[in-house]
């Protein structure tokens, strides 16, 4: 993601700097946001498929199921039928008339109406089988479609993707060397006390990736982007959360900006493509973009705010 908090922390331009210098951070930063929403919609699109591929196997083992009750009760309906034509089933009249005493004739007719009534439910059963199982060859083929819809988006967002890294990293090549500097600086390492519970767990794991460096599409342990972070710090404090910042947008309960303590989200940009886990109401830590560790910035320095979100309490 866009790291446009890297520009707080660069020294104060003199006012005969050169503005190539600013213009080139600046274009920097818009590029790796442009990159940071890329890469999540890349993500998004593969829990997507994961979920099209879930739907996919059960509507297949639903078309299962279907099959052999079909199979099973066009089994009963046939055996049914043999009997009728064999003989074991008699209208009334007959019945009457083989009948050797009154209680004979009632226990015919009873078998009778039994017949009937089994094989009119077996005929219904195997009607909603064979209906249930038209149903679920529906759902299979339009799962099938869709994840092969999803597979072709996924691979459009790859290819766009790798063409947006591979202008940020010829962008950050045109940067000078104090502002790559400046870039690759840690920041705040200093111990920093959590509160207890949930959210203190999960900015502990967060404040121990300080350093380490930002990756497009990574999910750890020794490299992150900003929602891999994320969710792999609530992993930690036992609380599950999507992969991506999207997802993230709608975990726990929204609050406000002078609400914001230790622990909460809070995810930026209107495309809400980056997301940094807040330090205490003035310092969030997270993973910026490309050619920056994980680090602590000022939490409005990094982007302008879209949601903020608290997962526990």
């Amino acid at each position: 993601m866009a790291a446009a908090v890297v520009a707080a922390a660069l020294p104060t331009a003199p006012a005969n700097a050169q503005p190539s210098a600013a213009d080139a951070l600046k274009k920097y930063n818009e590029l790796s946001e442009q990159a940071s929403r890329l890469n999540q919609d890349h993500l998004k699109a593969q829990d997507d498929l994961k979920a099209r591929q879930g739907e996919l196997d059960k509507a297949k083992s639903d078309l299962t199921v279907a099959k052999q009750a079909e199979e099973a009760l066009r089994g009963q309906v046939d055996l049914l039928t043999e009997a009728s034509f064999g003989g074991a089933r008699f209208n009334q009249l007959s019945a009457l008339l083989v009948s050797n005493s009154q209680q004979d004739f009632l226990n015919r007719m009873t078998a009778i109406n039994i017949l009937a009534t089994d094989n009119a439910e077996a005929l219904k059963k195997l009607t909603d089988a064979v209906d249930a199982a038209d149903a679920a060859t529906r759902k299979a083929n339009e799962a099938t479609e869709a994840s092969k819809k999803l597979l072709g988006e996924i691979e459009a967002k790859k290819t766009e993707l790798a063409k947006q890294l591979d202008e940020v990293r010829a962008q950050y090549n045109q940067l000078n060397a104090a502002t790559q500097t400046a870039l690759r600086n840690k920041g705040d390492m200093s111990t920093i006390l959590v509160p207890a519970g949930t959210a203190g767990k999960a900015l502990e794991f967060a404040l121990a990736q300080r350093g380490e460096p930002y990756v497009y599409g990574s999910n750890g342990p020794d490299s992150w982007d900003c929602s891999s972070l994320i969710q792999k710090a609530y992993a930690y404090a036992g609380v599950s959360i999507g992969r991506t910042s999207y997802a993230q947008a709608a975990a726990g309960r929204p609050v406000s900006r002078s609400e914001v303590k230790a622990g909460d989200i809070i995810v930026y940009y209107s495309s809400q493509s980056h997301v940094a886990m807040a330090v205490d109401n003035v310092r969030a830590v997270h993973a910026s973009t490309e050619g920056v560790p994980v680090k602590i910035a000022d939490i409005n320095s990094i982007g302008p705010i879209s949601v903020i979100r608290r997962i526990e309490g």
